[in-house]
Formats: structure tokens, C-alpha cells, sequence
């Protein structure tokens, strides 16, 4: 039996909200992005493109997230070159609040954005300012 105590508890559910908030702010993004000129000609009403985005959104993350995931794990930012697993996590969670952040507010103010250069400029920002330019994977 695993015990946890209240600190991995509290970063786990932390990381998972903000992962949750991420979603939400690329669902946003991607319905916008994808979804805007079929709304605008009235082809679809609005609860017919967030459904749509919903399903493919979903469709592409189960079957091409492994990559991405594997990517943004071991891709960008050199691990290895982390001297503590707690800055680790600490950076790869503050990376993801910061993409969240960023994507919702261009989004809101309908700048064009690409959620994946947005989390993949957050960790090479982490990276960098971790353990130097070396650390990210160029």
C-alpha cells in the first residue's frame, strides 16, 4: 500500500487542476481557431462546433498524445541537467500554468496562438533558466 503524504497529495492535485485548465484553454483556442468561419456562416450553431472540437480534440489526443507527451517529457529540456527533482516539477508545473495563462489570454483578445509553441516556449524558459542554454535540446 502506497501512503501519501499531504505535500504530493497537494502537488498532484495542483498539477491536475492546472492540466484540466490547459485543456480547457487549448479547447477554447482550437474551437475558435477551427471552428470560427462555420459558426460565422451559420453551417453549424455554436454547440455544434464545440461538440465537433470536443470529439476530435479527444480523437487526436488518444491516439497521438504518447508522442507528445514523449516529447514534451524528455524532448525539450535535458532532465538529466536538473539538479533537483523538485525544481523539476516545480519548473514543468509552473511551465504548464504559464502556457495555460498565456494561451487563454491571446484567446480572449484573439491574437493568433499556438498552444504548442506556447508550452514549448515555457519549458525551454524553465530549462534555461534552471541550468543555462545547455539544458535545452535545440
Amino acid at each position: 500500500m502506497i501512503i501519501l503524504d499531504s505535500f504530493t497529495i497537494l502537488v498532484v492535485g495542483g498539477a491536475a487542476a492546472i492540466g484540466l485548465y490547459m485543456a480547457w484553454s487549448i479547447g477554447a483556442n482550437d474551437v475558435a481557431n477551427s471552428m470560427a468561419s462555420a459558426v460565422g456562416a451559420k453551417a453549424i450553431t455554436f454547440r455544434q462546433a464545440v461538440l465537433i472540437a470536443g470529439v476530435l480534440n479527444f480523437i487526436g489526443a488518444v491516439f497521438v498524445g504518447e508522442h507528445v507527451v514523449e516529447t514534451v517529457k524528455s524532448g525539450i529540456v535535458d532532465v538529466s541537467m536538473i539538479p533537483n527533482s523538485s525544481i523539476l516539477l516545480i519548473g514543468f508545473v509552473s511551465s504548464l500554468l504559464a502556457a495555460a495563462l498565456w494561451v487563454t489570454l491571446s484567446t480572449w483578445y484573439e491574437m493568433p496562438i499556438s498552444t504548442t509553441h506556447s508550452v514549448i516556449g515555457a519549458l525551454m524558459g524553465f530549462g534555461i533558466v534552471a541550468s543555462g542554454c545547455s539544458c535545452v535540446q535545440w
